[in-house]
Order: C-alpha cells, then structure tokens, then sequence
C-alpha cells in the first residue's frame, strides 16, 4: 500500500452471513461488487500487489494512474485541477530518487474524482474487505429501496465520505480511494432499518471470535471504532486510512434509513 494514498477502509469486525431474508435478487449489489473487481484488475497495481515487492517504475506508474483518478482533498474543495502530477515515470539522479513531475496531460474535474474513486482500491485486502461488507449488507438495502434509489443512495454517501473527509483535512494532496464511504453509508441505513437482524461474523473480543450478534451490535462497534480512530486514537496507521470519511458516510447513510423505516418494503413477497 502506498503512504501518498488515503484508503477508506480499516478492518476491524468481519461478517460472515447476516440472517435476512430478501424479496428479490440483488443484481445492483453484484454488478457493483464485479465492477469494482475489474476496474482493480486494471489497475497498475493489480500484479504487484500479489508478490508485495513493487519496483520504483511500478509504484510511480501506480502513484500517476491514482492521482489521475483518486479524489484529492484540497481539489475537491478548491475545485482546480493540479498544476504538476506524476508522469509515471521513475527518476534516479544525484537528488534523489522518485517519480517524475510534470503539468497534466489530460483534464480532470475533481467532482467527477470522487465517483471513479470509489470503485479504485490499493491491494486485494482493500477490495476484499470491502466488497465483503457491501456484498453482506448491500442487498437487503438495495431490497428496500429498489435498484435505482439504492444506486442513488450508494453515490451520495460515497461523495458525502469524500468532502466528509475533506473537510477534515482540506490541505491534504493525499489521493482518496476506495469504495467503503459508500458502502459505510450502507451500514448506517442498515443499522437504522434492520438493527435486531442477526450477524455471524468476527469479533474481536480477545481473539477473533465467531459469533451471531444483532446488527446494532456489530455495526455499532464498527463505528465506534472508526470514530475512534477518526480522533487519532487506538492505531499507529490512522493517517493511512481516511476513518472520518468512513464516520461521514456513516452518518449520512443512518440519517437517510429513518426515511427507509417508515417505507414499506417494495417488490414481490
């Protein structure tokens, strides 16, 4: 994992199965959990990331393609472009050693950043971890609400994640990637909507342990650690992951699942 990239995602609690029936197939969930694994498939870092050993060249191919298309704090906010960007080319001279600068070759809108960032990710373990709590959770949202509310829902949690995290850190050139600030405001909705559905997963209480536990459990314990990581506490990685985008997302998808409660479930029982 690159230090210049922010990540959305920290794993701390690990669900396996939530026992909650659905009405119908979640085709959106999948297509969004197969989008994000191919677009990571075609990403620079796709191969490295399985031997862990990436050369200069690779990590400043790396750096360029997610500086072209991660979402940068202080380009959300001040909405300019950057002046100089990676080139992907690697340099090594009497200097120093690092990757080449030069003025962008293409135009970027960072608006349109925070969308492509959430379907890029740093390694498997990011993509992974991920998709297993969008795949687990995702449906019985997408259930609720239909494919295309929930694809809605989806982006404006995920963009809420985004200038969330901006905000908090407004003069940071750090690209953002990952899919969590979304799929964070998936678990906030679901904590609202469905909090006594049953979780196996695991938890770690000494040890990983597996266990079934209501969603408020587990969800709540999920968020109280990002929020509690979003402070600087508890982890010595804090200023890798991009926890207050996860607190935003979060929010912002319980505040969206009190409107959920009180509309009925829709499609064929």
């Amino acid at each position: 994992m690159l230090p210049l990239v922010r990540v959305r995602y920290q794993l701390s609690v690990i669900p396996i199965h939530d026992v909650n029936p659905l009405r119908r197939t979640p085709w959106l969930t999948y297509a969004l959990v197969v989008a994000n694994v191919v677009v990571f498939l075609l990403m620079p870092s796709a191969a490295h990331t399985l031997t862990g050993n990436p050369n200069l060249a690779q990590l400043c191919d790396l750096q360029a393609f997610v500086e072209r298309w991660g979402a940068v704090p202080r380009e959300l906010l001040t909405n300019t472009a950057p002046a100089l960007v990676p080139t992907g080319r690697a340099v090594v001279g009497p200097q120093g050693t690092g990757c080449l600068l030069a003025p962008p070759g293409y135009g970027k809108t960072p608006v349109l950043s925070v969308f492509t960032s959430m379907f890029l990710h740093s390694s498997w373990t990011h993509l992974i971890g991920n998709m297993l709590f969008l795949a687990i959770f995702g449906n019985n949202i997408e259930d609720r609400l239909g494919r295309l509310r929930f694809l809605l829902f989806y982006l404006v949690c995920g963009y809420a994640a985004a200038y969330g995290f901006a905000l908090t850190d407004p003069s940071s050139t750090q690209p953002l990637v990952g899919a969590s600030g979304a799929i964070a405001g998936v678990l906030g909705a679901y904590i609202v909507v469905y909090p006594r559905a049953r979780v196996w997963g695991l938890i770690p209480v000494l040890f990983f342990l597996p266990l079934r536990v209501p969603a408020w459990l587990m969800l709540g314990m999920w968020f109280i650690l990002q929020a509690f990581y979003a402070f600087g506490y508890g982890t010595a990685e804090a200023g890798a992951v991009a926890y207050a985008a996860h607190v935003a997302g979060f929010v912002v998808g319980a505040l969206l699942g009190f409107t959920l409660r009180r509309r009925p479930r829709r499609g064929p029982s």
